[in-house]
């Protein structure tokens, strides 16, 4: 049988803080410590998935959304 031969280059994998080389253990970071960074990042939310409000059935934002209309103290 023919072996493939691939043109690609292998690239070891890189840590997404301080660019070292992962650790399997800490894997795909390279130390606790880069781990520990990311996920302070997370929980201070720094790193945020971007979300697109919907719109309501009419087409226009609801009334407590909408700037500057406040909603009443006792909440009715």
């Amino acid at each position: 049988m023919a072996e493939i031969v691939s043109s690609r280059t292998f690239t070891p994998a890189r840590c997404p803080i301080c660019g070292k080389m992962t650790a399997d253990r800490f894997r795909p970071f390279c130390s606790k410590r880069c781990a520990d960074v990311d996920l302070n990042r997370w929980l201070s939310g720094v790193y945020a998935i971007p979300v697109k409000e919907d719109e309501d059935e009419d087409g226009e934002r609801p009334v407590h959304d909408a700037p500057g209309v406040a909603e009443e103290p006792n909440g009715r």
